[in-house]
């Protein structure tokens, strides 16, 4: 008997002290890019403890979504503070939250936020809606006209609470009201929603600055709102982050505000060492503070810019260079090509650039990795060169949530869409020692191939969308179109590389799946906006990931014997060309006999001649409007005309 007692006892304690804690307020739908979420739990006893606690989100079903967690969040290690509140958010919700998650993280209903018994182990994402071990739940949208009831059935709830209801969903929260109800006001994170118990002697941080470089002094100024009273308030901080470790510091952790003050200033040095880290970011970060006393703000991010970079020797593509980095290729890489025309060149350069027995497919994940060498920014290695708006911005502004603000990203100029790969690999990373086979036919590995993937401001990518270009998209308003030809020689490696993708001309439905255009345009950018440095030295690095190159960056010409004007003709290579600055040069008569003669050129210049096989059969120097003698046999031959500004191949036709 005194065994079921003290069973009985147990039991009603362990249930009494998962009935102390409850959802009080969650602010789900905040201005602009949902930097203010939050949720705050109140327990009804000051400083209780959150360990065994989990909070759950739960998608409400609607859209097809299914009812599943899509996140869980681990309360262990945590109490509720001295009017029983604990406040889970954003970074920029003031005043600072005790536990923090995502921007933009919480959706907008009609959804439901659930407190358990457990732990997030239990919930990873799409777990099913249960109430087994439920301790509290609150159902919410920020519309009348939809509601998750198929959830609100699962836990027990009659009522979905509507943050719009007043019209005025990103300036309101869902608060608890005494009696258990819920309704809509004035955010109150952090506090009693109806404004009683203690005030919280507020503890404010400032730094110096939110940039700086290595080498230099990081000052933080702590303040309360009132001066300290009864003891020293105690503060112990970190600094660390990622990367940013003890090694790049100096300065304690440790500092105080005395009794009778309201600051105290904390400095740190930045240390200046020789390694190349590329630019890195350390949080100011209270871990924790005494009964009586709340952080205004927390976890603040300063810039700490590498003062070790390395600068490249050639240019970005708004200032290009030529010549600087050689390729990569062996000589008889291309080599099987020589003298082909038509779609048998097409084909014999497929079996290069698609060879299942040599090029490799790695992932999505693979190809943010990829894209920190191959589109690093020349003049600084801790950034990226972002192609259509033509800058660079640091290698760790890459975007990990849902704004694409101040941020960059992959852009598949090819889109996923319309080549018939959204979302065909991993989003996981598992390194260059790490791939598939793949061949022509395998049009998943486009979704990775980083021959058409470049870093691009996130917000110009979205407003790019899936358009053609020329014929609709020409880049943001003021860009002088260094990448025109980039994108263009990108688009014809994949129509290559992948069958089932042609380029066309025109601006084709964007739903089409295989087509690109605007053929005429791309081939016009590859004339204008010639192939570079910053290209070559890309298509050397992703060589090294997936065993195979552009050619079209190696031979810029080949787009004009494949999918332009030259179409038909044989090619080779010695008569490739990165220059085609060609209308003012003619050569006549043609067809001739004996004797031709070229003009347009000034200064000195160069005329070489090649038969069918590639063999050069005549060449003479020259300056001016020339006249020349050949004696060849009757057939067609190419004439390569050149001097320190234009190059030009002519058919050259002999009777």
């Amino acid at each position: 008997m005194i065994k079921k007692i003290a069973l009985i006892l147990t039991f009603f304690n362990f249930c009494f002290a998962y009935s102390q804690i409850i959802i009080n307020e969650i602010d789900a739908d905040t201005p602009g890019t949902d930097v203010l979420e939050f949720v705050e739990l109140k327990s009804t006893t000051p400083n209780f403890s959150l360990n065994g606690y989990v909070l759950v989100f739960f998608n409400g079903g609607s859209a097809g979504t299914g009812i599943v967690s899509y996140n869980a969040i681990d309360l262990d290690g945590f109490t509720t503070d001295i009017n029983g509140n604990f406040l889970i958010g954003n970074s920029q919700v003031s005043p600072a939250p005790s536990l923090l998650f995502d921007n933009a993280i919480l959706q907008n209903g009609p959804d439901a936020i659930a407190l358990f018994q457990g732990n997030a182990s239990d919930f990873p994402v799409n777990t099913n809606a249960t109430n087994v071990g439920l301790i509290d739940a609150l159902a919410y949208s920020n519309s009348t006209t939809v509601q998750p009831t198929a959830l609100m059935s699962i836990f027990g709830l009659s009522v979905c609470t509507n943050e719009n209801q007043t019209s005025q969903a990103t300036t309101k929260s869902i608060q608890r009201n005494n009696d258990g109800t819920y309704s809509v006001s004035t955010p109150t994170p952090g506090v009693n929603n109806d404004g009683s118990g203690v005030v919280l002697n507020a503890i404010t941080i400032t730094p110096s600055a939110t940039v700086l470089t290595e080498g230099d002094v990081l000052s933080i100024n702590f303040s309360t709102a009132f001066p300290v009273a009864d003891s020293n308030l105690i503060i112990n901080m970190t600094l660390n982050n990622g990367s940013f470790t003890l090694l790049d510091f100096s300065g304690s952790l440790t500092t105080f505000i005395p009794v009778g003050a309201t600051s105290v200033v904390k400095n740190f040095t930045i240390v200046d060492d020789t390694a190349v880290e590329g630019d890195e970011e350390l949080i100011i970060r209270v871990n924790s503070i005494q009964s009586g006393y709340a952080l205004a703000n927390n976890n603040i991010v300063i810039r700490v810019h590498d003062s070790d970079n390395i600068v490249q020797p050639w240019g970005t593509p708004l200032n290009p260079t030529h010549g600087i980095v050689t390729p990569t290729y062996t000589t008889n890489y291309y080599s099987s090509l020589e003298g082909l025309s038509g779609e048998n060149l097409k084909l014999a350069l497929q079996n290069i650039i698609a060879n299942p027995d040599i090029v490799h497919a790695h992932t999505y994940g693979d190809v943010s990795d990829i894209l920190l060498v191959a589109d690093q920014n020349p003049a600084n290695s801790s950034e990226v060169w972002m192609m259509y708006v033509e800058q660079p911005r640091s290698k760790i502004d890459y975007q990990t949530g849902n704004s694409n603000i101040g941020v960059w990203n992959r852009e598949h100029i090819w889109p996923q869409s319309r080549g018939g790969f959204a979302d065909a690999t991993s989003s996981f990373s598992d390194g260059i020692n790490v791939w598939l086979p793949t061949g022509p036919n395998d049009i998943t590995a486009g979704h990775s191939d980083a021959h058409h993937i470049r870093a691009e401001d996130g917000a110009e990518n979205s407003l790019r969308s899936n358009r053609d270009y020329g014929s609709d998209y020409n880049g943001p308003a003021g860009n002088v179109g260094s990448w025109k030809g980039d994108v263009a020689r990108s688009l014809f490696y994949m129509a290559i590389r992948y069958n089932g993708l042609n380029l066309v001309n025109g601006n084709p439905a964007d739903n089409i799946v295989g087509q690109m255009g605007d053929l005429a345009s791309l081939l016009d950018w590859n004339h204008t906006d010639t192939a570079d440095d910053f290209e070559m030295n890309r298509n050397n690095y992703i060589q090294t990931w997936q065993n195979n190159r552009n050619p079209f960056i190696d031979y810029p010409s080949l787009a004009d014997y494949i999918f332009g004007a030259n179409y038909g003709q044989p090619w080779f290579s010695t008569l490739s060309t990165t220059n085609f600055t060609t209308d003012t040069i003619s050569i006549y008569p043609n067809p001739m006999q004996n004797t031709f003669t070229i003009a347009g050129l000034e200064g000195q210049s160069r005329v070489e001649v090649y038969n069918q096989l590639g063999e050069l059969v005549f060449k003479d120097d020259f300056s001016g409007t020339q006249h020349f003698t050949m004696n060849v046999t009757t057939g067609i031959y190419f004439a390569k005309i050149s001097n320190d500004t234009k190059v030009v191949i002519k058919k050259l036709v002999v009777k």
